[in-house]
């Protein structure tokens, strides 16, 4: 799937040739706002669970490919969760860092906003960057979601960390 007007990504459904992906976006520089990169244990059973989604609708990840090059360049997703009695979506992204600043996750955002709005599940798509990652909350900015405010979000289990709140009606 390509974006709107030609523009350089498209999201690819994970697969189990990710994971030398996984182990790249697990890297310290890339997990720094994610309370440190994940055992190899934890790493294989995340690669599990994208490549065997939920129900229908409920979940899926993707790899992010650059074009022309055909490149993997980072995943990202979207996920039920629970929030404030509700049931929401729940997104995420990481851009490999010699491909940051390119617009790929803003453009790989589009296409999971457009994947989330089609399954007409859930009324709203939430993001909770760390409230000290600029590059993640300008990403929710330009995709049009809402900053409800600061949160405190427990990710990895056992590790508080502020986040903001972002918010996208579907």
């Amino acid at each position: 799937m390509t974006t709107p007007a030609g523009a350089n990504v498209r999201i690819e459904p994970w697969a189990e040739g990710d994971l030398d992906l996984l182990r790249r976006i697990n890297a310290p520089e890339m997990m720094e706002h994610l309370g440190g990169p994940e055992s190899e244990e934890k790493l294989l059973a995340r690669h599990q669970r994208y490549l065997k989604p939920g129900d229908h609708g409920s979940e899926a990840m993707f790899r992010i490919v650059v074009l022309p090059e055909e490149e993997a360049v980072g995943n990202i997703g979207y996920w039920e969760r629970e929030w404030r009695s509700e049931t929401v979506y729940e997104t995420g992204w990481s851009i490999l860092p010699e491909f940051s600043g390119r617009g790929l996750a803003t453009a790989a955002g589009r296409l999971v906003v457009e994947r989330a709005r089609a399954e007409r599940r859930h009324r709203f798509l939430h993001a909770y960057p760390s409230v000290d990652h600029p590059a993640s909350n300008a990403i929710c900015h330009k995709l049009g979601f809402t900053l409800l405010g600061a949160c405190d979000f427990e990710y990895p289990p056992g590790h508080l960390m502020r986040c903001n709140d972002w918010r996208l009606e579907l």
